[in-house]
């Protein structure tokens, strides 16, 4: 059985100097998912060592002591039950896959008493069905994983699904799951006092490249989107992807795949909701962006290998679309800093 970071041994690994430590419980729901866990608290513990004292202090949480079983058949002992947990910061909790249909009234409970306390709660992956069946993510914005996203809208319309890897709003944080924990923690990190900096040092000890933020979408495959409904389209797209160093004319597109232009643009707005250019562009640009930050060539040879005529109009897209220019991009990546 494995014993993960807790309290204790997380203290540890740093300084003594304790006293401005945050306290997270991460609570672990029968069937969690593993990466989704390690990825947030493995974020905690490596930022402790970045920052050089501790920081953050992490509890895991079960409805009783007996070792919670992961999606993968790995088993951690909790440090608390439901009705032993310290006074804490946050809540993390860490969904079930698959998604059961219904959640122990007690844990339940037990999550809106933390709420009405006025303690944030984060949902990892399925975590966020589990917020919502007890009725906490009302009037909030929240995501999950691409796979359960129309699951949970169907039963909960009322409220804010988005496509996003991770959601902040308010006292309510969620992400998509897998790795996107650990962009959610590393930006809730940085928006303590000094905590860029620190954040981008943890980012770097877990080798990662860089610090997604939440303006980015999860990559949902196109026949998850699309189904087999619309082999048409789909083939579109493969061209589309396969021509990005010398974008096609609509018309060419229209062409090679037997369409006229007018059906080509109806099939993208309604099965992608935006024109075949819009879709194009994005392409161009989120190959463009793991070539800055994947790559060390400039971004003028960049630009011309995702079909932009000039530096100037490559910066002006990429500045209207992520919000940043493509050399800030750059200064953002632990690899590029």
């Amino acid at each position: 059985m494995a014993r993960v970071s807790t309290a204790a041994n997380l203290a540890a690994t740093v300084s003594p100097d304790s006293g401005q430590a945050k306290t997270f419980g991460f609570l672990l729901i029968p069937n969690f998912t593993t990466i989704g866990f390690a990825s947030a608290i493995e974020t905690l513990r490596m930022t402790n060592l970045a920052a050089r004292r501790p920081l953050y202090r992490t509890l895991v949480i079960a409805q009783d002591l007996e070792p919670v079983q992961a999606s993968n058949g790995m088993r951690v002992v909790p440090d608390h039950c439901l009705e032993d947990v310290p006074q804490l910061d946050a809540i993390f909790v860490v969904g079930s896959n698959p998604m059961p249909a219904k959640y122990p009234r007690g844990l339940i409970n037990w999550l809106r008493r933390q709420a009405a306390h006025g303690i944030p709660l984060a949902g990892i992956c399925t975590g966020s069905h589990l917020l919502a069946c007890s009725g906490l993510l009302n009037g909030y914005r929240c995501t999950l994983h691409w796979e359960d996203i129309e699951q949970v809208k169907e039963r909960f319309p009322d409220i804010v699904i988005s496509n996003q890897l991770f959601e902040l709003d308010r006292d309510r944080y969620t992400c998509s799951g897998g790795t996107a924990s650990m962009d959610m923690t590393l930006q809730l990190i940085a928006r303590e006092p000094n905590g860029m900096e620190i954040a981008t040092r943890a980012a770097e000890l877990l080798l990662c490249d860089r610090m997604r933020g939440a303006r980015e979408q999860q990559r949902v495959p196109l026949r998850q989107k699309l189904g087999h409904a619309q082999p048409k389209l789909s083939q579109i797209v493969a061209i589309m992807e396969a021509n990005l160093e010398e974008p096609l004319e609509l018309e060419e597109l229209a062409q090679l795949n037997e369409v006229s232009v007018r059906q080509l643009e109806r099939l993208f707005h309604k099965y992608l909701d935006r024109t075949p250019s819009q879709y194009y562009l994005q392409l161009r640009l989120s190959r463009a962006r793991d070539l800055l930050l994947r790559s060390e060539s400039q971004v003028r040879d960049v630009a011309l290998a995702c079909g932009f005529a000039s530096p100037a109009h490559f910066s002006k897209c990429y500045s209207r679309f992520f919000g940043h220019s493509p050399r800030g991009e750059r200064q953002q990546s632990p690899l590029h800093s």
